[in-house]
């Protein structure tokens, strides 16, 4: 039959055409332009930027000199910055917001006392970190101009804070092994957390459960799961950006008792994901899982809408009605959610430029001027529109900024590089990235502070995977000169 099928004239017709448009789809000036980041560290060392940034550095070497912090500092459990900063990160979802920030602030303070013992230490030259620096300034510039400042500045601190944690734990990750630890525990903290929200949908009826389902459409649905988020969307978040680690753990798994445990973690989150009937995260897995796959290999697109047909038979009516119900304006949650858009586009025409500030009491303090049906709401229920609700315009065009360099970043090193194992990770960020920022279409992604965390994280992963086929003797990123 194949070769039946590869002497038709069919056959040879669109092959050849396929071929031919990917011939020219490589060839395009927009995939050159991706693939082909401007700058390199030439143009970061003579940027202004960077020139801040060594006299900063020359000023904390000569202070530590001067006290003799260098000497006394020596050996000290406080310069293991890869150890401050994957505690908090690893933890993020099990721990308390304050703790979090709490070994965060040690892992920056960690990394400022191996800059003031090293005067040789050279910061990562990347694109990504110059438009993080700009958000984060934005943001802070946004939250001092509030229409509350009071309201604003704990919210807006934080996130400023969150973002630029990012360069900090870009810096702190030296070798390949310090990457697969970090996946791993990233993998397996997210493994406990899917799991109790498993153990929730069985044995334990949420209080709450009432305030994020429609009854009169889905009266089979009697259980949203969130673990240890609070909330059933704000746990499928989570999950869209740890679920394809899961997964590129299982490929690059080299035993089958290894596969068959990732396997095994993989089935969980994915339950899990079900279990929150946030159809905004199964958009978004779907999503993330075509990325994944695409950039694996483009033929497995088939292999997953196959899955899907697959899934349509097997998951349980409740599971594909409130799939089918998406866009469905008689659902209270959907009309909810478009007249909030409503209300916030017809504000944002007068706040366009500066934005309102950061936070709920700004939010509040502005919105119900304009809201539609009196409809009350904490945010924007869309990360897009909040962003710019928050900062402005220059606020939501700086974080597009942020994603396209990611990606330019993550798909340039994915296409020069030859190490699988590299590429199965690269793939895993740009299709976790995907999938939140999908979700984040129909409902506010940064809403809690520890997903909006890990979210600037798995970014700051995705800057160090793209050189991890340059860490030679287990050092790449803060190199000496």
């Amino acid at each position: 039959m194949q070769e039946i099928l590869k002497t038709s004239v069919i056959y040879r017709a669109l092959a050849s055409f396929f071929s031919w448009f990917g011939v020219k789809w490589h060839e395009s000036r927009i995939i050159t332009w991706i693939l082909s980041p401007s700058g390199g560290r030439g143009k970061f060392e003579s940027s202004i930027f960077m020139r801040i940034w060594r006299l900063f550095h020359r000023g904390l070497y000569a202070l530590f000199k001067k006290l003799r912090l260098t000497k006394l500092l020596e050996g000290s459990i406080f310069k293991q910055t890869f150890f401050w900063c994957l505690l908090p990160t690893a933890l993020a979802p099990v721990l308390p917001t304050t703790a979090v920030f709490a070994l965060a602030a040690i892992g920056v303070f960690s990394l400022t006392i191996r800059f003031g013992c090293d005067i040789d230490l050279r910061v990562p030259s990347s694109p990504v970190h110059t438009y993080i620096g700009l958000f984060a300034f934005v943001f802070l510039i946004a939250t001092l101009t509030s229409v509350t400042i009071r309201g604003s500045l704990f919210t807006g601190l934080l996130t400023v804070f969150t973002a630029l944690f990012a360069l900090t734990f870009s810096g702190s990750v030296l070798s390949k092994r310090q990457i697969d630890t970090v996946i791993k525990s990233f993998v397996i903290i997210g493994t406990g957390v899917a799991a109790y929200g498993i153990y929730q949908f069985f044995f334990y009826d949420p209080a709450s459960a009432g305030a994020w389902i429609d009854n009169d459409m889905f009266s089979d649905i009697t259980h949203r799961v969130y673990s240890t988020l609070e909330n059933p969307n704000v746990l499928g978040e989570y999950l869209l950006l740890i679920t394809p680690f899961a997964a590129a753990c299982l490929l690059t798994a080299k035993t089958w008792p290894r596969r068959l445990f990732y396997l095994a973690i993989l089935a969980v989150m994915l339950l899990c994901l079900i279990f929150t009937s946030s159809r905004g995260a199964w958009l978004g897995l779907i999503f993330a899982a075509a990325i994944f796959m695409i950039m694996l290999d483009a033929r497995l697109i088939l292999l997953g809408i196959i899955a899907i047909v697959i899934l349509y038979f097997a998951l349980p009516d409740w599971v594909i009605d409130r799939f089918s119900s998406i866009g469905d304006l008689t659902d209270s949650s959907t009309s909810y959610r478009v007249f909030i858009w409503m209300g916030t586009i017809a504000m944002l025409k007068d706040y366009w430029f500066s934005g309102i500030g950061p936070g709920t009491d700004a939010f509040n303090l502005v919105y119900p001027a304009y809201s539609f049906n009196t409809i009350k709401a904490p945010h924007a229920h869309n990360l897009y529109l909040q962003l710019m609700c928050d900062a402005g315009i220059l606020g939501l065009v700086l974080f597009l900024l942020v994603i396209l360099s990611f990606y330019r970043t993550v798909f340039s090193a994915f296409s020069r590089g030859r190490e699988r194992k590299t590429k199965i990770y690269l793939a895993a960020a740009a299709a976790g990235v995907g999938g939140f920022l999908l979700q984040g279409m129909t409902d506010y992604a940064f809403y809690n502070i520890r997903v909006t965390f890990f979210f600037w994280v798995i970014i700051a992963l995705g800057i160090v995977l793209a050189r991890r086929s340059e860490m030679e003797d287990g050092h790449a990123l803060w190199s000496k000169s």
